[in-house]
């Protein structure tokens, strides 16, 4: 049985244009607070590791989770808790480049594999207008630094370096490769 340790309905979906459907799926209850002085990418990659533990699972199950987290320098940009802190979070992004991380992590039995994505994201200079555009969209809400690529703030978006799935909450190259790795057919 394989289990998608995630509530995303983008996680879902992404996982599907590989042909991998999880025959459940199971949000994983832990407190994803920050520790003092935390990396985004050490951050990451701790909270993902406690995912993946928090999922009850048989011996045989395979289990899949994963945490996308928005870094501008050392400072990290979790999901936002109303639109003012995603405003907050337009105005730091705009006209930088910052890292969106995305570890994902797949057990079978006692074993676990994991591996960790950084892409490279640079944000225009917004104006007011289109900060309040964008947040008037509600594309915002439950997303790492307070936007989704996939979606309208793409249009903010000139440059990437590295993954795009990842952005988007699950790398499909390096996920694909972990589920085989634990004997999980893609493409299926």
């Amino acid at each position: 049985m394989l289990i998608l340790g995630s509530g995303s309905p983008r996680r879902l979906e992404l996982l599907g244009q590989i042909g991998v459907v999880p025959d459940a799926v199971r949000s994983p209850d832990i407190d994803e607070t920050p520790l003092p002085r935390e990396t985004p990418r050490v951050y990451c990659e701790r909270i993902t590791a406690a995912k993946i533990a928090a999922i009850e699972a048989d011996a045989d199950d395979v289990v899949l989770c994963a945490d996308t987290t928005v870094g501008l320098g050392r400072r990290i940009l979790g999901k936002p808790e109303d639109a003012a802190d995603a405003a907050r979070f337009l105005r730091l992004l705009s006209g930088t480049r910052h890292k969106v991380v995305t570890c994902v992590a797949v057990r079978r039995g006692e074993r676990t594999w994991q591996r960790t994505s950084v892409t490279s994201v640079k944000f225009k200079r917004l104006s007011e207008a289109e900060i309040d555009g964008y947040l008037a969209t509600g594309d915002w809400q439950g997303k790492a630094g307070g936007y989704a690529i996939q979606g309208p703030a793409g249009t903010l978006i000139p440059w990437i370096e590295g993954s795009f799935t990842g952005v988007m909450g699950l790398p499909l190259h390096e996920t694909a490769n972990l589920l085989q790795a634990a004997g999980v057919e893609v493409w299926r």
